[in-house]
């Protein structure tokens, strides 16, 4: 029988009990690359209070629940960049940790067709103890994290995802490989481009595929990149790429190049602002 989890409030008025995992986690946290890395979607957990939220296990294995693939290539591109990353942990079910509060998509009732009950009819204060607790700490911890960063290197942000080459909404397919997603700042992702033609023109790249960078579907790259004025890129790659552990090497090993030779190309090719 599926549960849903208690929703009222604990007697402290508190989401995460003791047993739940923190919202993030820090990797190679004094990396001396001036890349830092995140990723938004790792994580599947939720917590103890919400159980399962109405969904059976295996919708937690799906491209709905985290980002397949995308903490093993970040992980990869930490060690091989020397980068710290952050992490998030918790599932993006429960609240979408690239999302605005105000998003549909930050805490769905329906995603990719499936009905989340859980998600269902959720209080002003249910919706703002989950954005609170798991939201903001993970975010508050970027930007302490950048905020230290920024005093030692010209920071360079890369925000690792990765995407399902069907929606069953649609059926349509999505060829790239690889998407290269900006906003109003294209100066990374232009830098990046140029340097995984340069090592593969085989790869099927394209810039803001299969989403496009705004304020209200992304979260990392108007509030940590483009308000602190430093590049940024949000990479996604197909999640049936990196679905093993074969696949996430080989493309931390082939974007660890491609971003190394991004970061060190001169000028400030394309737009900012």
């Amino acid at each position: 029988m599926l549960q849903t989890g208690n929703t009222d409030a604990r007697a402290d008025g508190k989401l995460l009990g003791p047993d739940d995992p923190a919202p993030f986690e820090i990797a190679n946290g004094e990396g001396a690359s001036r890349v830092v890395l995140l990723c938004e979607h790792a994580g599947r957990q939720v917590p103890g209070k919400l159980g399962d939220l109405g969904i059976s296990q295996n919708e937690f294995e799906r491209h709905i629940a985290y980002d397949i693939g995308a903490e093993g290539v970040a992980r990869g591109l930490s060690v091989a960049l020397d980068a710290p990353l952050v992490l998030q942990r918790y599932s993006r079910l429960v609240v979408d940790c690239n999302r605005a509060f105000d998003s549909v998509d930050c805490m769905p009732s329906t995603s990719d067709t499936t009905l989340i009950p859980g998600n269902r009819a959720l209080s002003k204060a249910e919706r703002l103890a989950r954005y609170e607790e798991i939201h903001v700490p993970f975010h508050r911890e970027v930007s302490r994290l950048l905020d230290r960063h920024g005093r030692r290197h010209r920071t360079a942000l890369v925000s690792v995802h990765s995407f399902t080459p069907r929606l069953m909404k649609d059926g349509i397919e999505r060829p790239w490989q690889i998407g290269l997603l900006y906003n109003r700042d294209d100066r990374l992702a232009r830098k990046l481009m140029t340097a995984i033609v340069g090592l593969d023109d085989t790869v099927n790249a394209a810039f803001n595929e299969p989403y496009t960078g705004n304020d209200l579907t992304d979260y990392a790259i108007p509030v940590h990149g483009e308000k602190r004025g430093i590049e940024h890129v949000l990479i996604e790659i197909r999640n049936d790429l990196i679905a093993d552990a074969a696949g996430q090497a080989r493309w931390a090993e082939f974007l660890a190049v491609a971003i190394r030779a991004a970061v060190s190309i001169k000028g400030e090719a394309g737009n900012a602002g």
